[in-house]
């Protein structure tokens, strides 16, 4: 794709800002730390790699102006960056493994050493630079491993965006699909819309088409009937955190989705990198989920659809127990069942 959904440009993050697509093709320079959690915070940046490059870029322009004279008052500053962050989204992973490689770079540093704060921003940049860089060489990794699955004439249902847009580069989910049709198999891809927000219709659709791939748009409720058809080979879906037994909080409809799969002896694919899943997590119901906005559900293109005074649940995900997964799609390859051993197995062949 001709267009890089992160950059860092002159000392700013370049971001497309998603809340205009598809209408518009619109960039965001960032140049303060709260101007980033707000992108965040508000989507215009969003998908779990993605928001962890950023949050690696955000460390570096929150302490860009710091004027730390010596290494413990610099960590502080680090730390205290770190923190704000992390408050931005709750549940993607990824946000939190970078921060935690981007404070690794400061508090591992010998107290007693020569380097200046000056050298640790550096060091600070580089190391945002290697996150972005691992992300986009996962990814790719992500759409060979998962190429493997797919066959000449394949229908493939996805939901939500995992796709350029959500990472660095390549995407997890869809970078199967553009490995796959680069490797000259014919696919076709169903798009389900994702409410609230339509990332399916707005942005995954948009992609697809640029990439000259087949697409058809079908609202969420939908997905089901098109199963029963038997009009889908196979569903493939990105993830936000995925907990050590194999349970997957990925967008809000992807649970849904996995048990209309399983019904219908669809096989049910989740493709992410290892910095998303969480083997501190026992379990799929210990994983933080962030509820959003209530506004977001009771209004649609900008008018109320809903009465006044209505009550709202707006939850941004829901968690999708293992058992309706058919493998786990990473960097390292495929991790089939039973995920609570052989998703430790992948973690230390990656150490």
């Amino acid at each position: 794709m001709p267009v890089n959904p992160i950059e860092w440009e002159e000392g700013k993050v370049k971001i497309i800002d998603q809340t205009k697509l598809p209408h518009k093709l619109d960039f965001l320079y960032i140049d303060r730390v709260e101007d980033l959690r707000e992108a965040i915070r508000q989507m215009k940046i969003r998908g779990a790699p993605a928001l962890g490059v950023a949050a690696a870029f955000g460390v570096v322009l929150g302490v860009k102006e710091s004027k730390a004279k010596d290494m413990g008052s610099f960590q502080e500053e680090v730390k205290k960056v770190c923190g704000y962050l992390q408050s931005s989204r709750p549940t993607a992973k990824n946000l939190f493994w970078a921060l935690d490689r981007m404070y690794r770079v400061v508090s591992e540093v010998d107290a007693g050493g020569n380097i200046s704060p000056d050298e640790l921003k550096q060091k600070l940049l580089r190391e945002a630079f290697r996150i972005m860089n691992e992300d986009i060489n996962c990814n790719k990794a992500i759409g060979e491993n998962g190429s493997f699955l797919i066959n000449d004439g394949d229908v493939i249902l996805t939901h939500c965006n995992a796709g350029v847009l959500a990472t660095a580069g390549y995407g997890t989910a869809l970078s199967i699909i553009y490995k796959a049709k680069g490797e000259g198999k014919r696919v076709k891809v169903y798009v389900d819309e994702t409410r609230p927000l339509l990332q399916g219709a707005r942005l995954t659709a948009w992609e697809l088409l640029r990439e000259g791939i087949e697409v058809v748009l079908i609202c969420d409720s939908m997905a089901g009937e098109v199963m029963r058809e038997g009009k889908i080979d196979k569903v493939i879906v990105g993830a936000d955190r995925v907990a050590a037994n194999g349970d997957v909080a990925n967008k809000i409809g992807t649970y849904s989705l996995a048990v209309l799969a399983k019904e219908n002896e669809v096989p049910f694919y989740v493709a992410c990198p290892l910095s998303t899943i969480d083997i501190s997590i026992p379990l799929g119901e210990r994983i933080p989920i962030e509820i959003r906005d209530k506004r977001e559900v009771t209004f649609f293109c900008g008018k109320r659809c809903a009465p006044e005074g209505v009550k709202v649940y707006n939850p941004a995900f829901d968690i999708t127990p293992s058992g309706y997964i058919s493998a786990i799609i990473t960097e390292k390859g495929i991790c089939y069942p039973p995920y609570k051993q052989n998703l430790y197995k992948f973690f230390h062949r990656r150490k």
